[in-house]
């Protein structure tokens, strides 16, 4: 067989889709896509600036397996919320986890030679029963479906940092076909830096957030820094670090950081005979013990008028939730909370980048020139491994929203290369 037929179900922008051609190009194969499913509408729009002489049908469960045109291969990305830990966990018992029965149902009516399926890690440990499991119920389900429908299936998760893209970023394959086991192990390990994919002279992000920051550090000390109040380290920028709720002096400075380490000892817990908790509330008692000073006090109030600090008495457990006892002294606290700076981290080009997640992407940073500014469209693109062909003309925000829950491509590619190995025969 020189020509392979595939289906791409859940198509998102195309992402596996891409991987399986670049795969049968490489094998020697011509491949054609045959149907496209999509419901997203700026998905779709991505699709078809793509793909301008196909069309894009829309939600699967509406279409009967018998309006399929013929296939060889079916791929499919089926959807992710119930098993992410982003999600609520359901599962089998969310809507949006059924519809991995969609795939099923196609599969079993058609019976193709081969398939590919990606899915989030949290899929694999979702449902788990007892913690030496090597899966959870809800894919020991998924792997018993589809090898009763004849194929030979195997999974793994794999990591797109070892594929030649530079974000940290683990998903599961899950691949079958009808002659032999994918083989998933032992991939050859490719390694990129963010370096190879920036692109250099875009224009810089101004706001008051950034210039605050740019006035405390030059932007060489800047790379691979992360912009929150939680938690300490020398790559951590604090709001106190650039002054961002008012002028502190350096006293006041080192008092926050000795609070901000201090107040994750249990010992705090033990002399307020309660339950440890992560961020403990710390009496003017309790901090003069390792920052004794005269004007403390006056410091304190200072630094709680500007909102660096709050006061709170400590909580104690109230079944699943934590509420503040108030028969106990209250003490104070750093306003860590909620609180959500306009960056949340500023990207080192010599590493790679954290899991993309789509709302978060917005508050990625890197440097460019003197300035600062969010990735682009296009990085984005090559933070997955898509070629720079590929066309992407969406706004910004829908934009990061897709690269959110797309796909790496090089790692598809590689997995349907195993994919095609193990079916070289053709049907049976």
């Amino acid at each position: 067989m020189d020509k392979f037929a595939f289906i791409d179900l859940f198509a998102g922008i195309g992402g596996i889709r891409k991987g399986f051609e670049l795969a049968c190009a490489e094998a020697g194969f011509s491949s054609e896509c045959v149907f496209t499913s999509e419901i997203k509408p700026y998905a779709a729009q991505v699709l078809k600036q793509n793909h301008p002489a196909e069309e894009i049908y829309g939600d699967i469960t509406q279409i009967a397996a018998t309006a399929i045109p013929d296939f060889d291969f079916l791929l499919a990305g089926f959807p992710c919320q119930a098993f992410s830990s982003a999600g609520k966990r359901l599962g089998f018992e969310d809507i949006r986890g059924t519809l991995f029965f969609e795939v099923a149902r196609i599969i079993k009516a058609r019976k193709p030679i081969g398939f590919i399926l990606e899915n989030v890690e949290g899929l694999v440990n979702h449902d788990r029963e007892k913690p030496r499991d090597k899966a959870g119920k809800t894919l020991r389900v998924i792997l018993e479906t589809l090898g009763d429908l004849g194929y030979k299936v195997s999974w793994k998760v794999l990591n797109a940092k070892h594929f030649g893209v530079p974000q940290d970023r683990k998903r599961v394959y899950i691949a079958g076909t009808r002659k032999d086991y994918p083989d998933l192990e032992n991939f050859t390990v490719k390694k990129k830096n963010l370096a190879d994919v920036l692109q250099k002279g875009l224009p810089a992000a101004d706001s008051d957030f950034i210039r605050l920051v740019l006035k405390h550090y030059p932007v060489g000390e800047l790379y691979g820094k992360a912009i929150k109040d939680k938690r300490g380290g020398s790559n951590n920028i604090h709001s106190w670090d650039i002054e961002y709720k008012g002028k502190i002096s350096s006293e006041q400075r080192n008092l926050l950081n000795a609070m901000l380490k201090e107040r994750r000892k249990k010992k705090w817990a033990e002399d307020y005979g309660i339950d440890w908790m992560d961020g403990m509330p710390l009496t003017i008692d309790h901090i003069r013990t390792f920052f004794d000073r005269a004007d403390l006090k006056d410091m304190l109030a200072d630094l709680t008028e500007k909102g660096y600090l709050k006061q709170e008495h400590p909580k104690k457990k109230d079944g699943n939730k934590r509420v503040q006892d108030t028969t106990l002294p209250r003490g104070y606290n750093i306003v860590a909370g909620k609180m959500s700076f306009e960056i949340n981290k500023i990207l080192d080009p010599k590493g790679i980048a954290p899991t993309l997640v789509a709302m978060d992407m917005r508050r990625l940073y890197v440097v460019d020139g003197d300035g600062l500014r969010t990735l682009s469209l296009r990085e984005g693109l090559r933070l997955f491994g898509y070629p720079d062909d590929f066309k992407f003309d969406v706004s910004i925000d829908n934009g990061y929203d897709l690269l959110g829950n797309t796909v790496a491509v090089p790692v598809v590619k590689e997995v349907a290369s195993r994919v095609l190995n193990a079916c070289l025969g053709g049907k049976r």
